[in-house]
């Protein structure tokens, strides 16, 4: 039997699923415990265009969402269609005159605006103007602050809202193909509940706007697995940067070189997370699965398949902690949908036929081999060495060994905003924040007149 879809039909959404016998090879539950996995989609998401040439594809989503459907593991989690994330929600961490810049050009202001003031906004190559962008960012948002309420609930064990994990937006300013963080945004809400929150990062590049957010906070574990060599995109990510203030030790991070293996990053991996995980005891996760960290990635230069990208994601899920988790770069569409359908039933212990239904409306995509995991592993060589994967293991283990107990909060205690920051970490950082705010301000004076040439 087989489902009819259309190229453009999705989920029947926001409904509890009911149980029923598993519709899979094998379910991998051995420990007797129901997990409830929701999954959050909006199909309108897939729709929006970065534009031709540029390497961010939107309709990745609705490959993934193709999948998921032919799999039928729609049959084991809650669905929901979220709304989009309001104008306050987004304030709430980002800038008045960012969302309102967001919320009002479009590619037509564009040509009219003086270059300063797009410059003041990041708008280039890497984060074009295009058309529904505001829209575009409130609907994958609106999905992870959806996530994140069900986990808050206690309605979803795991939420899934692979339309989300854009790591690079900061407060004032798109980066890296991101306008809005709803990583951050999610984690300061489940912060009003949650102690202590863990974020994961196994992107090809560093989680630097999740990382900047709460760099002065104990309350946040950064934790990013990336390439770095001091000029990769976004330039950071160094194992010296370990956080401020309350914060110090409290951001973790992996660097990595080109080509690293399916057997190195998962041993590596591993051998972190676990004293990690063991000595912070975060109350929930926020896992960040971007895909260019899969071999033959457009973008990519590891080597990673799509099983060990997942045996990440699986470790993870033995904890036993709540899980958000959420998507995030990946440039070989294809891929990006294999790897994300393959990591939703991971979450959900179910095994996958390795051959991709031939029924799937988008099937010719995943030619010519129609399989779920192609061979991913070979194109770069692996300049990861077991001496520097060592001493970047001992770096991080000595960081760990720094660390104070998991630290402790009144259950039900509000951050003052969105940075995780109180007044005197603030303070810690107020020099930078000033001089970013005189350069702003000086750009917006000088760009109030002529702003629009005619």
């Amino acid at each position: 039997m087989t489902i009819p879809i259309s190229e453009t039909e999705t989920f029947s959404t926001d409904r509890r699923t009911q149980e029923s016998t598993p519709l899979y090879f094998n379910n991998n539950n051995t420990s007797g415990l129901t997990t409830n996995v929701s999954y959050h989609y909006n199909a309108e998401v897939s729709q929006y265009h970065y534009g031709s040439l540029h390497p961010m594809k939107p309709f990745r989503l609705m490959l993934t969402d193709h999948l998921v459907i032919s799999y039928k593991l729609f049959e084991k989690m809650d669905l929901y269609t979220p709304r989009r994330a309001t104008r306050s929600e987004m304030t709430q961490f980002h800038s008045e005159d960012y969302i309102d810049f967001l919320q009002t050009i479009t590619p037509e202001k564009t040509a009219k605006l003086a270059e300063q003031t797009l410059a003041q906004f990041n708008i280039g190559d890497d984060c074009p103007v295009f058309d529904g962008m505001y829209d575009y960012s409130a609907i994958y948002t609106g999905a992870s602050l959806d996530a994140s309420r069900k986990l808050i609930s206690g309605m979803s064990d795991i939420a899934i809202n692979w339309s989300g994990g854009l790591h690079h937006a900061k407060k004032f300013e798109p980066s890296g193909f991101c306008y809005v963080n709803d990583i951050v945004l999610s984690i300061m809400n489940l912060l009003r509940i949650h102690p202590r929150v863990m974020y994961i990062d196994i992107d090809l590049h560093h989680g630097d706007g999740v990382q900047e957010a709460f760099y002065t906070t104990d309350r946040v574990m950064t934790v990013s697995f990336h390439k770095y060599n001091g000029e990769f995109f976004p330039g950071t990510g160094s194992v010296d940067e370990i956080g401020l203030a309350k914060g110090r030790n409290y951001a973790v991070n992996v660097p990595l070189r080109d080509g690293i293996d399916d057997e190195s990053y998962i041993r590596l991996f591993k051998s972190i997370m676990e004293p990690l995980i063991t000595k912070f005891q975060p109350t929930c996760i926020v896992q960040q699965c971007g895909a260019d960290s899969l071999g033959y990635d457009r973008l990519g230069c590891f080597n990673l398949n799509i099983r060990a990208h997942g045996e990440c994601v699986k470790f993870i899920k033995t904890f036993g902690i709540p899980m958000l988790v959420v998507g995030g770069g990946g440039y070989t569409p294809r891929n990006v949908s294999r790897l994300w359908c393959y990591e939703t039933s991971v979450l959900n212990d179910v095994t996958l036929d390795p051959k991709i239904p031939n029924f799937l409306p988008t099937y010719d995509w995943f030619g010519p081999d129609y399989s779920l995991h192609p061979q991913l592993e070979g194109r770069i060589d692996n300049k990861n060495s077991k001496k520097y994967l060592e001493s970047v293991r001992h770096e991080i283990l000595e960081q760990v060994r720094y660390l104070n107990h998991a630290p402790s909060v009144q259950m039900y205690e509000i951050p003052p905003d969105l940075t995780g920051l109180t007044d005197e970490e603030e303070d810690a950082i107020k020099e930078l924040n000033e001089e970013n705010e005189r350069e702003k301000k000086i750009m917006k004076d000088e760009s109030k007149t002529g702003e629009f040439m005619t």
